[in-house]
């Protein structure tokens, strides 16, 4: 900072001396350490601020930079790669096929063919050729008791 030697330091000290005198010497030595312990306090809180800066401003640009790769749309970039046309998610959209066949139409000109259906309640179900097959429901009684009749 300041190139003051030895020699330099002792001319001010006896300078000091002679002008102050040998009285108030050591107030004015206590309030002269005062202001440079204050003066170095806010050199170094202003050292700080500054480093401060410096890491926000690159805590900024990080932060940036992990906003922009969470930004990028990972699964429309694969669904793009592997399914360009759409071929594979429309073949595996089954909200859609409810849809249509609810509407009364078929894509394949309407040849659907139908799962069996279960009665509605209180029905029974009827057997191939026919006959009325027993109900499906549980009965009042448990299978160990006989019925009474």
């Amino acid at each position: 900072m300041f190139d003051i030697g030895w020699s330099e330091m002792a001319i001010v000290l006896l300078v000091a001396l002679i002008i102050i005198g040998p009285r108030d010497l050591p107030r004015v030595a206590r309030t002269a350490g005062r202001w440079i312990g204050k003066a170095r306090a806010m050199a170094r809180d202003f050292q700080r601020s500054l480093e401060d800066m410096a890491r926000e401003a690159e805590l900024d640009e990080i932060r940036k930079g992990i906003e922009k790769v969470g930004s990028t749309d990972l699964k429309g970039g694969i669904t793009k790669a592997i399914d360009p046309e759409g071929e594979l998610s429309r073949a595996f959209d089954f909200s859609d096929a409810g849809q249509k066949s609810a509407a009364g139409g078929d894509e394949e000109g309407g040849n659907r063919i139908e799962g069996p259906q279960a009665p509605a309640a209180g029905e029974e179900a009827a057997a191939p050729g026919g006959e009325r097959a027993a109900s499906s429901a549980p009965s009042a009684t448990p299978a160990s008791q006989p019925e009474k009749s």
